[in-house]
């Protein structure tokens, strides 16, 4: 019996999802409306209805996709293209690199010149500019006719849309979701999916689920006759904040230029539009100025109208997708932007149907925070950084608004060795140490040795050379007591060794692709440390465990340390009563005991391709593992080293890092991690889908020292035409040249073949390689 739903919002999210589940044969759907349909008074009726398909995440181009092709299928949607434009050099580099994302997410697009800028946009003066990147099937969503185009279709399959009812209560039985209270009346539902938009939080506190984004204003005005038509494409002026389109002979002109408009929800006034907020015209001054300077016909023009509109920011600048991990049946799409609105209902809805989405949406999972990161400044602070950052040029690596949030155990010493920290999940990680030797720096280009240093390659040689400690805590430890059957149902190596065992294995799904990669450490029959790589792979396994299973984050309980180099051994063995002979603690086994006076569990893994350990204790005891290990090693020329040195180790010795290299629409074998599978190890999820013959594969590739450095994203092409995407990358300090990652049609994978990186405006030359490029034998690691 097929489920029934009660979705909250008849915005254009709320619709679209409506008619996705109806279409998957999901018709009992209730849709629930506190304003009137379909002009609600949210973000949709007021929305400009821009579309840029071209973003640096790959799911949310693939987002922006689908909602271009849904609406233009419904006459929604008007595909007059996009122009964005440089008025500086920093902006037509950032065009450059934006070119490469839509060549590696499939969107086409072109940079063009001056004059070819003001062909297609008249208005423009031609003279301020440095070029522009021109998509043509970029354009305008007419948001409310698209509203009521999918409601009618969902209405026509059974879906009920219901106006001017507020739900007042979210009803559960037994733990989980049973229906909505509104204050008209009462809906029974197995499945609630919140599309409140910028109301998401009220429907989260009626709930008791944290729905952490911030509603903010953003200001959009009217011009008079500018000499405008309907054809122009839409427009984006990043370098001032601003956008433009058409309506008619006159101009539409938004701007974040502003400064930072957070709004309380208990502020917003009735009536029919709630989130069109009264117009403030001093805060608009500059950017009127702004838009004159680019279109000198808005001199002559003059405002006709204007708002401030709410819609939604998150921390992260992504959307909100997915089942609350403590309310089962509770579901939320929220701050999704027109842009992706017909894209994020359809993954939702596949989501619901089959169990999982279509593509990889681990950037959106509503779970994907610590609950640090949930925190309400942390939330207002960062959702704040995230308005101000939307058409700034943002480097992977700049470093967030809120630091500090969590610190390990000896981010003292970090501090006393001058390290220079970036962050994860909240989590401050040093890059590298100031107080390390400085090398001659090598002609590096200045996207790449941005947040970067020379500092790293020293890092890296020691490593190789002598021992290092690297921090670990950062990596998400759980603690689970629990018969071995159940890690062994879920995971896809086999788990059931003896204790003292550890395995490196994959949590698959139901179709056979990488949720994760982790490790797992048997420290005794029924207990057991796993190494994972965040909050969703918590939930995950906490989702599936039975009775009797007890699984519990110690992450922020404990400490860890990499102490790596061929020098490790000699450093740690005369301080711990563990024997680490060779024979004795081989590679991938775990041990209890003491280092001095701390008690640890070290683990026989190295990220790095180097003898070592992982050494984990309790946090109350870091500084002292740290001191311990630290005296001992100055004669034989210990440092400590940051994650710069880290990924340029990783990357010589061929490691995957799961969200970025491999994702859950890869397979075990596509990604390289087929030896983490044994089919003849009992049933786990995932196995009877599994396909062993990919046909594409991650690929190595080794490039040429030009001094430039791909970062990740960039198309890779053969033969002229584009082939593939980069994944990880960085440069191989040990190698002598920089690695990249990159999925790659398995026909091209064989080593030897040549192929090309697009890095901003040129051409890097590259070269599949044999894996791993450092080690190939593993004899460092097993020594």
């Amino acid at each position: 019996m097929r489920p029934k739903v009660v979705i909250i919002g008849a915005g254009i999210v709320g619709c679209a999802l409506a008619d996705e589940l109806t279409a998957r044969g999901w018709t009992d759907v209730t849709v629930l409306e506190q304003g009137p349909l379909f002009v609600t008074g949210g973000s949709s009726s007021h929305a400009p209805g821009l579309v840029f398909q071209t973003n640096p995440s790959r799911t949310m181009a693939r987002l922006a996709r689908y909602t271009v092709e849904k609406l233009t299928g419904l006459d929604c949607f008007r595909p007059v293209g996009s122009l964005e434009v440089a008025t500086t050099p920093e902006r037509m580099r950032e065009l450059h690199r934006r070119f490469g994302f839509g060549q590696s997410w499939g969107i086409g697009s072109q940079v063009i010149d001056p004059v070819a800028c003001a062909e297609l946009f008249p208005l423009l003066d031609k003279d301020k500019l440095h070029g522009g990147l021109h998509v043509p099937t970029d354009g305008l969503a007419l948001a409310i006719k698209a509203c009521e185009a999918q409601a009618a279709r969902a209405h026509e399959r059974g879906a009920r849309f219901v106006g001017n009812e507020r739900v007042t209560t979210i009803e559960t039985k037994r733990g989980r979701v049973a229906g909505v209270h509104t204050d008209a009346g009462n809906y029974q539902a197995d499945i609630v999916v919140s599309c409140a938009g910028f109301w998401g939080p009220r429907i989260g506190e009626l709930a008791g689920v944290p729905i952490p984004l911030l509603p903010m204003a953003h200001q959009y005005v009217r011009t008079t006759d500018a000499g405008a038509h309907d054809g122009l494409p839409i427009l984006r002026h990043q370098d001032k904040d601003l956008y433009f389109r058409a309506h008619g002979e006159a101009l539409g002109i938004g701007s974040y230029l502003h400064e930072p408009m957070p709004v309380s929800l208990d502020e917003l006034a009735s009536g029919e539009h709630p989130s069109m907020l009264p117009f403030t015209p001093d805060t608009f001054e500059e950017s009127w100025a702004a838009a004159a300077d680019l279109l000198p016909v808005v001199k002559d023009a003059e405002r006709t109208d204007g708002f401030n509109g709410v819609f939604s920011f998150t921390a992260d600048g992504f959307p909100l997708l997915g089942e609350a991990a403590g309310l089962p049946g509770f579901w939320t799409a929220e701050a999704i932007w027109v842009t992706h609105s017909a894209g994020a209902a359809r993954e939702v809805a596949e989501w619901l149907v089959t169990g999982r989405p279509g593509i990889d949406l681990h950037e959106c999972d509503l779970n994907r925070f610590d609950r640090t990161q949930l925190a309400p400044a942390y939330v207002r602070e960062r959702a704040i950084r995230s308005f101000v950052e939307v058409y700034d040029i943002v480097h992977p690596l700049d470093p967030p608004s809120v630091r500090n949030v969590r610190t390990t155990p000896f981010h003292a010493r970090h501090l006393e060795l001058g390290a220079v920290f970036g962050e994860a999940a909240g989590w401050e990680r040093p890059l590298w140490y100031a107080s390390n030797d400085e090398p001659e720096p090598k002609q590096r280009d200045s996207w790449s040795s941005r947040h970067w240093s020379p500092i790293a390659e020293t890092e890296a040689h020691i490593t190789r050379r002598n021992v290092a400690l690297y921090d670990m805590t950062s990596l998400m430890r759980l603690e689970i007591d629990g018969p071995v059957s159940f890690l062994q149902g879920m995971t896809s190596n086999n788990v059931d060794k003896r204790p003292g065992s550890v395995t490196y294995t994959m949590l698959l799904d139901e179709a056979g692709k990488v949720c994760s990669d982790v490790t797992v450490a048997r420290l005794g029959e029924h207990r057991f440390q796993v190494g994972v790589n965040g909050p969703l792979d918590l939930h995950w396994l906490r989702r599936h465990a039975p009775a009797g299973v007890r699984i519990r984050d110690v992450t922020g309980s404990t400490g860890g340390l990499g102490v790596w180099g061929p020098r490790a051994r000699e450093l740690v063995a005369p301080l711990t009563d563990i024997d680490l002979s060779p024979e004795r603690f081989r590679y991938f086994q775990a041990r209890e005991g003491f280092i001095g006076t701390v008690p640890v569990t070290m683990l026989r893994l190295s990220y790095v391709g180097e003898l070592g350990w992982e050494i984990y204790t309790r946090a109350d005891c870091g500084l002292k593992l740290w001191d311990t290990l630290w005296a001992a090693g100055q004669e034989l020329g210990i440092i400590a080293a940051g994650r710069a040195a880290f990924t340029s180790l990783r990357l010589e010795k061929g490691y995957r890092l799961w969200g970025t290299d491999m994702t859950a629409e890869d397979t075990p074998y596509e990604s390289g991690v087929g030896f983490a599978v044994r089919r003849d190890a009992g049933d786990f999820i995932g196995r009877d889908a599994l396909d062993d013959r990919p046909g594409r594969l991650l690929t190595c590739l080794l490039l040429d020292d030009t001094g430039d450095v791909p970062m990740g994203r960039e198309p890779v092409y053969q033969g002229g035409r584009v082939a593939g995407f980069v994944t990880s990358a960085a440069f191989g300090h040990t190698i002598g040249a920089p690695i990249a990652y990159a999925w790659l049609p398995a026909a091209l994978a064989a080593p030897g073949t040549e192929v090309s990186i697009g890095y901003f405006d040129r051409k890097l030359r590259a070269t599949v390689a044999a894996e791993p490029l450092f080690d190939p034998k593993h004899e460092r690691l097993r020594g």
